[in-house]
């Protein structure tokens, strides 16, 4: 394997790893607040048909305001469900888990009834565009720079995440309401508000993923079209230590895993295809409990201390003290 096919790997992941990562990041946003949205699977599958919808319908204005229609219905769609979450999580307090279980399965077929007019017909998509300069940059310049502007846009959402998370007071309070809110609610914090906040604000970001299949990574729209990825987003943000930036080398892991697959089809014909497409979610779940077992401590032990420490820093990851917890905001 050469240089070029190399990168052309690695390029390939990363774009199939783009619409993951703005789904992991509004899974993870939410979940620090407090709140598990287990809606994931069924938004991002109605948000992707919603924003085809709404992009096919509107692309008489031109490719690219039909598309930027279609991300803002799907972010639309996505806040709404979130919506729904919350209301249901935070106000009548019933069980979190239930709740996004249901609507999760709920939209995935309202996602099926309200699309079967676009099914496997042609559509806006993203443009591509490559940066002048940045592109002639050796190596980098062919991996990072010479994709479509949802692409960039994710990366710029990664660093914008973390920043947020650990260099603002803003972000230490996110952490708060989901660590300890009634710590966060005695300085004076609205928690239940800032949770209703970022909860839509996580809904969104999950609904412009499902516009990202759509309307870039897999364009068009079909019957289960996003199927199976809002299962292994919420298995990432668990991976990812719900952290935004292990978060998005989860995604890009799991592309890499895609592309990796996709290879293997044409060098070894023999196999069935159905096994190397569901490939990369079985070693996704593999690593995932792998990283969480008994025996993998046992073996950090055996490392010098320090390396040992780190090591197990990196690896391993506890969640939000007060996620899914009823909080009483007197």
């Amino acid at each position: 394997m050469d240089t070029d096919q190399l990168l052309a790997i690695l390029a390939t992941a990363i774009a199939t790893a783009t619409p993951l990562v703005f789904a992991c990041i509004g899974e993870t946003i939410t979940e620090r607040a407090g709140v598990i949205n287990l809606s994931a699977e069924g938004t991002i599958m109605l948000a992707a048909m919603a924003g085809f919808a709404v992009a096919k319908t509107t692309e008489g204005l031109g490719n690219t305001v039909s598309v930027l229609l279609g991300f803002g219905g799907a972010a639309l769609v996505g806040a709404a469900i979130a919506l729904v979450v919350a209301f249901g999580a935070l106000t009548l307090k019933q069980s979190q888990v239930a709740i996004g279980f249901v609507l999760a399965l709920l939209c995935a077929d309202l996602s099926s009834f309200l699309g079967s007019s676009f099914v496997r017909i042609p559509g806006p998509t993203v443009p591509s565009l490559k940066l002048p300069v940045l592109q002639d940059i050796p190596l980098l310049g062919k991996l990072l720079f010479q994709s479509d502007l949802l692409v960039y846009a994710s990366f710029a959402l990664i660093a914008l995440a973390w920043t947020y998370f650990y260099r603002t007071r803003a972000g230490l309070m996110l952490r708060a309401i989901g660590e300890q809110p009634a710590a966060a609610f005695a300085r004076g914090t609205n928690v239940i508000l800032m949770r209703y906040l970022y909860t839509l604000f996580g809904g969104a970001l999950m609904g412009i993923a499902g516009a990202a299949f759509s309307l870039d990574f897999k364009a068009g729209w079909s019957y289960r079209h996003t199927g199976g990825y809002g299962w292994v987003a919420l298995a990432i943000v668990i991976f990812g230590g719900w952290n935004p930036l292990r978060v998005a080398l989860s995604c890009y892991l799991f592309g890499i895993l895609q592309s990796m697959a996709s290879i293997a089809q044409s060098a070894i014909p023999d196999v069935p295809t159905q096994v190397l497409t569901v490939a990369p979610f079985v070693l996704m779940i593999l690593f995932l409990v792998l990283t969480s077992s008994e025996w993998l401590e046992r073996l950090l032990k055996l490392l010098p201390q320090a390396v040992g420490r780190a090591a197990a820093q990196t690896i391993h990851s506890t969640p939000p003290a007060a996620l899914g917890r009823v909080f009483e905001q007197d």
